[in-house]
């Protein structure tokens, strides 16, 4: 402290001593850190990028080359490296791809911080520089893009059939890449055009079989069977349904307590009563034409008894036992009805209309199927097959990405060339930018325009072909201006990309470059970290 403080009354020549060398060292550790979960994900970039297998402290075995999969399940301790992690959350939330992208750019735009630092360049003037070169590329990469109509199905295949091309997955991309965009566009609501709630899409995994045997279902689909107590039906033609939140069990205390009868009669009297109430609650069931039940799983005590199981049977009601609580909603928009709390509340007019509801074999196990439904919501459902678990999760997440693509494409109707050719071209129009600009901007820009070509580099070395000499082809067509000249990794070469149809949202992009700048930038004017126990 001493050091520091330096007496008035001396020359104003008079230097005092400040130490910068802890701030310099927390800086290098947060970039270091976060730069090593980078190198982490790197390898599983691009459509021949590496699988890795994830065991967890549960003894379950993920594989998966999803980005935002791999980092979510890896326990990030240092604070800046989980900055990434919640990086590839957070693209995964706005886009749904490009989960490993965002983080290999930022990984990139460190390790050129780190460089531009050593030289004596601020913090601050790196961070403000960052910023302006993201906004640009923003501009550059608006002005590749290509429009794109939802009418043109092709093209949304296409951009959903590249982001499953570097999926396990990836061979069965001609099924789902499809899949993905009917699915999206029947949940397209006619009010709200560019907005859609992936919530409305259902996906149900269902182990046996293979990938192939993946399906649309139009209606609902349960991963669960009918119930067969007492020989109810299992099939039901013009299918009138409820969906119930209350139990048809006899009713308990309040309080946990037990009840000692000892008399005979008394007994039967217990069990009269029992038979008449649920009795009577099967008939006002009945009485509204209802002959299909699906019951709430219940928490309190049992939804149903076999008491009552036996008397819905008798009485030819259809029942389907312990929905989840939060398949609810979805269910009761599919099926245009209302969920039903109270048997006093228990009309017609809440009830949902189907042509079909029947139980039906699958691999192991049995589903059962809504067909035909009256006035259906906006909601879809895929069924998934797989012949293991692993498969059957990979296909899921796979699923996931393509129809996130798909909504992408609704939010922002443009499309641009992939391969590593938007980087390139991005890293070409910055640097040429940053030649026009003055003092440490122009070099900063330089730097983020040099870090961007990180993607086609990676893409390169992971098809096993040589980054170098494939960058310094791709710089000089670029320069000749061929815009979508990109890596086709298939082919081994050079080729131009929007023409072997490989394409990808403008939004996948613009995200991943603007979430990797503004975490890069934070990290950067981390000086200090303070622990509080």
């Amino acid at each position: 402290m001493a050091a520091i403080a330096t007496p008035q009354h001396r020359s104003s020549k008079t230097e005092s001593y400040v130490d910068n060398k802890r701030k310099e060292d927390i800086r290098h550790a947060n970039i270091v850190a976060a730069r090593a979960v980078a190198n982490a994900v790197r390898t599983s970039l691009g459509p021949k990028g590496m699988d890795k297998m994830i065991s967890t402290s549960s003894d379950e075995v993920i594989i998966t080359n999803d980005g935002a999969t791999i980092l979510n399940k890896m326990q990030v301790l240092q604070p800046a490296a989980k900055m990434l992690v919640e990086l590839s959350k957070s693209q995964d939330s706005a886009a749904g791809d490009g989960t490993t992208t965002v983080v290999v750019i930022a990984g990139a735009l460190l390790e050129q911080c780190l460089l531009l630092l050593s030289h004596g360049i601020h913090p601050t003037v790196v961070s403000d520089s960052l910023h302006k070169a993201a906004v640009k590329a923003v501009d550059v990469l608006t002005a590749m893009a290509v429009p794109v109509e939802l009418s043109d199905r092709d093209s949304l295949v296409k951009s959903a059939s590249t982001s499953l091309n570097s999926k396990v997955v990836s061979q069965y991309s001609t099924l789902l890449a499809p899949l993905a965009v009917d699915a999206v566009l029947s949940v397209v609501d006619a009010a709200k055009p560019d907005m859609v709630d992936l919530r409305d899409v259902k996906i149900v995994k269902k182990l046996g079989g293979t990938v192939d045997d993946t399906e649309l279902v139009k209606g609902l689909v349960f991963d669960k069977k009918v119930s067969h107590a007492a020989g109810g039906p299992t099939r039901m033609e013009n299918a009138k349904i409820a969906v119930i939140q209350f139990q048809i069990s006899p009713p308990k205390t309040d309080i946990e307590q037990s009840i000692v009868v000892s008399d005979y009669s008394q007994m039967d009297r217990i069990l009269k009563e029992e038979r008449s109430y649920i009795l009577g609650m099967i008939k006002k069931i009945k009485a509204t034409g209802c002959n299909v039940l699906l019951i709430q799983k219940s928490i309190l005590r049992d939804a149903v008894t076999d008491l009552s199981l036996h008397y819905l049977a008798k009485a030819k009601i259809l029942v389907i036992k312990d929905v989840e609580r939060d398949e609810i909603e979805f269910i009761t928009k599919t099926l245009n009805c209302l969920p039903i709390a109270n048997i006093e509340h228990f009309r017609a007019e809440k009830l949902g209309y189907a042509d079909l509801v029947e139980e039906v074999s699958l691999g192991d196990g049995k589903i059962v199927k809504i067909k035909g439904i009256k006035e259906m919501g906006k909601t879809t459902t895929v069924l998934v097959r797989g012949s293991n678990q692993l498969v059957l999760d990979e296909a899921e997440r796979s699923l996931h990405d393509a129809l996130c693509v798909v909504r992408c494409l609704v939010a922002k109707r443009f499309l641009i060339a992939g391969g590593g050719a938007p980087e390139i071209e991005l890293s070409r129009q910055l640097g040429a930018w940053a030649k026009v600009l003055h003092g440490m901007e122009g070099y900063c820009v330089r730097a983020f325009a040099e870090a961007l070509e990180v993607i086609p580099y990676t893409l390169a070395e992971n098809a096993g072909l040589n980054p170098i000499a494939i960058v310094t082809e791709l710089r000089n067509r670029h320069a000749q201006g061929e815009i979508n000249a990109g890596i086709n990794v298939r082919k081994g070469q050079i080729t131009n990309i929007l023409e072997e149809n490989v394409v990808q949202p403008l939004l996948v992009s613009t995200s991943a470059i603007t979430l990797a700048t503004e975490c890069v930038r934070m990290i950067l004017k981390i000086d200090d970290i303070v622990t509080v126990r």
